[in-house]
């Protein structure tokens, strides 16, 4: 009869008797080494072969003996392997090349605007006439012709501005003065009429026997109301107030 310990025991001593942990170093003994090199490289190979067929992986695999023999295996090609690996490390360079190249460049470039708007902003202060203590004589007399050559464009295009409004309110006035003529021709045009009609009028009352001209402030009664029947004798008249 075994008890529990006894074969626990028996287990323990079994994996202890088993391959211990081989260290990783160079094998002095050929044949040994020979051995070692046949079963890990037909290993290597097998794990190679399930690695392209589980995962789907291209893979290549390249080994040489130390007797120079080549061991290789390969899913589609070793050569088309090879040739994909140096393009993508060819791209890989490539890009990390231009992201250099670009960093130095931007750098440049901003390094090159920093010192554009340093110059400005002096340039500024001293056209308004700060910062002159570090100047030389020859930048002050630069300085001076800049300003004087910069007052005479000023000051010319002043003038063309003030000539050109002058001419355009010159236009203005006698646009004006001739739209006034126009006005005062429409209204003595307008009382000519007025005159023509009330010569008319006139001529017309003057023409009318005298039982037919009334006053302008009184018109008959039978023209305000045709509803009251007055006799012809009765013409008395109804005033206006």
């Amino acid at each position: 009869m075994e008890f529990p310990n006894e074969a626990i025991s028996e287990g323990c001593s079994q994996k202890k008797s088993g391959r211990g942990k081989i260290e990783i170093k160079r094998i002095e003994n050929t044949t040994n080494r020979q051995v070692t090199f046949c079963k890990r490289r037909n290993g290597l190979l097998k794990k190679a072969y399930e690695l392209s067929v589980l995962c789907d992986a291209e893979v290549a695999l390249v080994v040489f003996s130390s007797r120079g023999r080549l061991y290789e295996y390969a899913n589609n090609s070793v050569r088309g392997t090879i040739d994909r690996y140096k393009k993508a490390c060819a791209a890989s360079t490539n890009a990390e090349s231009v992201s250099e190249a670009n960093t130095q460049f931007y750098q440049q470039e901003s390094s090159k605007l920093k010192r554009q708007i340093r110059d400005i902003q002096n340039l500024n202060r001293h056209i308004l006439g700060e910062a002159l203590s570090s100047l030389s004589l020859k930048e002050l007399k630069n300085l001076e012709s800049r300003l004087e050559k910069g007052l005479s464009r000023v000051r010319s295009r002043k003038h063309e501005t003030l000539f050109a409004d002058i001419e355009f309110m010159q236009k203005r006035e006698i646009e004006l003065q001739n739209h006034n003529n126009f006005l005062r021709a429409k209204i003595a045009e307008h009382d000519r009429e007025e005159q023509q009609q009330q010569h008319m009028t006139g001529n017309v009352c003057e023409s009318l026997p005298a039982s037919q001209t009334y006053d302008r402030n009184f018109f008959p009664v039978n023209l305000i109301d045709s509803s009251h029947q007055y006799s012809r004798q009765d013409h008395t008249a109804l005033q206006l107030v």
